[in-house]
């Protein structure tokens, strides 16, 4: 009909979402996350995988924000949305820190909050078919990460929609890598979002022009990738508040199924004695299915592997407390009495905990001692998650332990500390590439 409005698709409306106002609070929050992946960026340079990606790098903005993609992602430590199971800092953030330091001018923390809302939003609106093959950091970082740059460089919602749509087009990211321990697949997921978001944004910039219904086409990204989802759900209702503050930080460098089901163990190192735990008959982990698809790895032989097995987070907890980054350590998966108490774990699907999944990512933990008595440990959340969340001082330790461990020199690592937590992009970005050399 003639001067009729024709609706818009979900990306269009979505660049309207993402541009309403951020507040000093939502901007607060989002210094936490990017001071999170400046540690987890910082620990995991040293691995393999990072030291490639670093040295490797090509010049230019578009091969810092790869470089600095993959960085985040190596020690399973980054944060993450439970709803959407994905990382958005190591997707978003790489980008976002590359493009403000071209634009100092622009907020590089309530850049952060919107591209972290589009991702978030995307990820969760997926559906469980899509996570069963793709991994989704790798498939919705790309359109968090050009939220990020689009708004950054000022553009208009219109050009903002070109950017998303040209960076949804570009979603990759197959699971097959893990079942390779020696792939570094995963980090590579991470790494082309980035760079995906941020060309897309300097495209836009120039004119380039994406399809608008990429997402709700009949050959669109949820008709490609998420059988049984609607793209419609990225437009859902999740109240007024942004999506960063949904967000969970992980305390323990294990995949993030692990972590309720290393708080329960906990709660048993702290109950029982030290005889009890080392002659318990068995010890079952009850979780949900995720948990059990990634993480069931009774016999761990390379670190990788160590962080995807409950039997091993388990184990360490009962032995020794806490995990820390040393524990996932081939030479510390001979360990006697940790191998011992891994080899008499079980773990198994409890409906409780998988009726929860994914608003709750919970385990228990049932140990059976030497009399035959059964003792229950219950945690229906993980430590970080918003339901059992991490103060702000207990991040900024996490990054500090982490700065350590990538042997960042302690002046250095504090000048980072505050360049991050006053949202200070371009010095950010200095001080992080002075620590990479």
């Amino acid at each position: 009909m003639s001067g009729q409005t024709l609706p818009q698709t979900v990306i269009q409306r979505l660049a309207v979402l993402v541009a309403r106002p951020v507040t000093d609070a939502d901007r607060d929050r989002a210094k936490w996350h990017l001071l999170d992946w400046l540690g987890c960026c910082l620990a995991g340079a040293g691995r393999p995988s990072g030291e490639i990606a670093w040295r490797t790098r090509e010049p230019g903005l578009s091969g810092t924000a790869f470089a600095l993609g993959a960085l985040g992602n190596i020690l399973e430590m980054d944060d993450v949305d439970k709803r959407a199971t994905l990382h958005p800092g190591p997707t978003i953030i790489p980008a976002a820190l590359v493009m403000s330091d071209r634009h100092p001018d622009g907020d590089l923390l309530a850049a952060i909050v919107r591209g972290y809302e589009a991702t978030i939003r995307q990820g969760r609106a997926t559906g469980p078919n899509h996570y069963a093959m793709w991994h989704t950091t790798g498939t919705c970082g790309p359109i968090g990460a050009a939220t990020a740059c689009a708004l950054l460089l000022g553009l208009d919602p219109k050009k903002t929609a070109n950017a998303l749509s040209l960076a949804s087009s570009q979603a990759a990211g197959l699971w097959q890598t893990r079942h390779e321990p020696e792939s570094m697949g995963k980090q590579l997921h991470a790494a082309v979002a980035a760079r995906a978001g941020l060309g897309a944004a300097h495209l836009a910039a120039a004119g380039f022009v994406g399809p608008m219904s990429i997402l709700e086409g009949e050959q669109g990204f949820f008709a490609a990738m998420c059988a049984g989802a609607r793209a419609g759900a990225v437009l859902d209702d999740f109240g007024p508040d942004w999506l960063i503050h949904q967000v969970s930080f992980k305390p323990y460098p294990a995949c993030r199924h692990a972590h309720a089901a290393i708080d329960a163990a906990l709660l048993a190192r702290a109950a029982l004695s030290e005889g009890e735990v080392q002659c318990a008959s068995s010890i079952r982990v009850l979780t949900y299915v995720d948990a059990v698809k990634f993480c069931d790895r009774a016999k761990p032989a390379t670190e990788i592997e160590a962080k995807f097995s409950l039997q091993h987070a388990v184990a360490t907890t009962l032995a020794k407390g806490a995990p820390e980054l040393g524990d996932f350590l081939p030479e510390r998966l001979a360990r006697a009495d940790i191998a011992s108490l891994r080899s008499r774990v079980r773990v198994e699907v409890s409906e409780r905990y998988a009726s929860a999944y994914p608003e709750r990512f919970g385990s228990g933990v049932i140990v059976t001692l030497a009399d035959g008595a059964e003792r229950a440990f219950d945690s229906p959340d993980a430590l970080g998650d918003p339901e059992k969340p991490l103060s702000g001082a207990q991040i900024e330790a996490k990054a500090r332990v982490l700065m350590e461990a990538g042997n960042v020199p302690s002046p250095l690592a504090n000048d980072l500390v505050v360049a991050a937590l006053s949202g200070d992009g371009p010095k950010t970005l200095s001080l992080l590439e002075t620590a990479l050399r």
